[in-house]
């Protein structure tokens, strides 16, 4: 006889992949949004605080560099969900799962904001620090042209009618995309380059406990808030790519109910 523990152990797997299926993921998604929201609302809140009212000023920089609170999260963020979006297209083009396809489709969006965030952030700061808003440096223009695959990979998905081919063609810029990643990660060490080293790295930090206290908030509010809108992006993608199912016209039927 199969023990219990045998048991939990083969459901766990199923008990997740069920997920898989956009019908059972559109409820799931609904539930957790919300609480995603509240949570990079607050938090938020306290990492701006610690950032801009409770962290001592550098004593190089002054107070411009208080920016680094928003720009370093934005920039972590945005190649970070470039390759949440090549690894869910690598899965999409190996196991043709639908739920792939549409989460690739999902961040790409909030990818390319923080891609823009992080550029324009850059740009404040390195006005009083380098003198000019943009120099063409390995760090910054590497940026700059994961903002263009940001913006290529959604432009390409739209322009493309067939969804299955869009699909594919989209997952392709994005895996041949994710090479520009570890560039601009190892820019600084690569290159001769104006842009500062990782003051964070998996070793340690340089900077003072207060500082590195409001970037980590400021990072998981900004992983939050990306939770948060995926999962309301999904929902409105899958509500478009299953219109023609029972389920969803049962779901808009109902919405429609309670409004």
């Amino acid at each position: 006889m199969m023990n219990t523990s045998s048991l939990s152990q083969k459901r766990t797997p199923k008990s997740i992949l069920r997920f898989a299926a956009p019908q059972m993921f559109y409820p799931l998604a609904g539930t957790l949004a919300p609480w995603c929201a509240g949570i990079a609302a607050v938090l938020t809140v306290i990492g701006l605080y610690i950032g801009f009212f409770v962290a001592p000023t550098d004593f190089q920089q002054g107070e411009v560099y208080r920016v680094i609170f928003i720009h370093v999260p934005a920039a972590w963020m945005s190649m970070l969900i470039y390759l949440a979006m090549a690894f869910w297209a690598a899965v999409g083009l190996v196991l043709n799962t639908r739920m792939s396809f549409i989460m690739t489709q999902a961040l790409a969006p909030t990818g390319a904001m923080f891609c823009f965030l992080a550029l324009w952030t850059g740009a404040l700061w390195g006005k009083p620090t380098w003198g000019t808003y943009w120099v063409w440096d390995a760090r910054l223009t590497s940026q700059l042209l994961l903002l263009f695959l940001y913006l290529g990979f959604m432009a390409l998905t739209q322009a493309i009618e067939d969804q299955r081919r869009a699909d594919r063609a989209g997952a392709i810029i994005a895996l041949v995309g994710a090479v520009n990643v570890p560039i601009i990660y190892f820019s600084v060490q690569w290159w001769n380059t104006l842009h500062q080293g990782a003051s964070v790295t998996p070793t340690g930090s340089s900077m003072a406990s207060t500082m590195l206290a409001g970037m980590l908030v400021m990072a998981i509010a900004s992983w939050a808030y990306t939770f948060a809108v995926v999962f309301w992006r999904v929902r409105s993608l899958i509500l478009e790519r299953e219109r023609h199912t029972d389920w969803v016209g049962a779901e808009i039927d109902a919405q429609e109910g309670r409004s």
